[in-house]
């Protein structure tokens, strides 16, 4: 009897390792001794999102942001376009939903919604500065928004 608990105490415990061992890890962020300079930069620096055509715009007031878009992010042609918008529609909706739970959710990071609807075409540039600042704020404010590590 003692042996038959014995090993259902010994495979329980080895499914559950196997179990444990398979799920994925939370992934630390490396941060460069550069890109921190950046983020502890304090002078306000104001970024334009906007495209003429579309006359869509968003305005970003995040020290440092205009600094590290420039010197760390990837450059304007890296991604499709289609990978921008998919990415952005998917970050807007975390986003937006964070909004609305100051509760459990900084205000002070997430205070305005978003407004971005997949069906319209706002262009390259819009997409391209909306995706990098939600990477540059996942990585300054070590923030997820999506299920996937903010990379550069």
């Amino acid at each position: 009897m003692k042996k038959k608990v014995l090993r259902n105490i010994l495979a329980s415990t080895l499914v559950l390792g196997l179990l444990y061992s398979c799920t994925t890890q939370k992934e630390a962020l490396e941060i460069s001794a550069d890109e921190k300079a950046i983020f502890d930069t304090q002078g306000e620096e104001r970024v334009e999102i906007k495209d003429e055509e579309t006359e869509y715009e968003i305005i970003i007031i995040d020290p440092g942001f205009y600094t590290w878009l420039q010197s760390i992010a990837r450059p304007e042609g890296y991604y499709s376009q289609d990978f921008l918008e998919n990415r952005n529609q998917l970050l807007v909706i975390n986003w937006n939903q964070r909004v609305l739970q100051p509760q459990r959710f900084n205000p002070n990071l997430y205070q305005l919604q978003i407004d971005y609807n997949p069906a319209i075409d706002y262009g390259y540039e819009v997409n391209y500065k909306l995706y990098n600042y939600f990477v540059y704020f996942q990585r300054k404010y070590n923030q997820r928004l999506g299920p996937f590590t903010p990379r550069i």
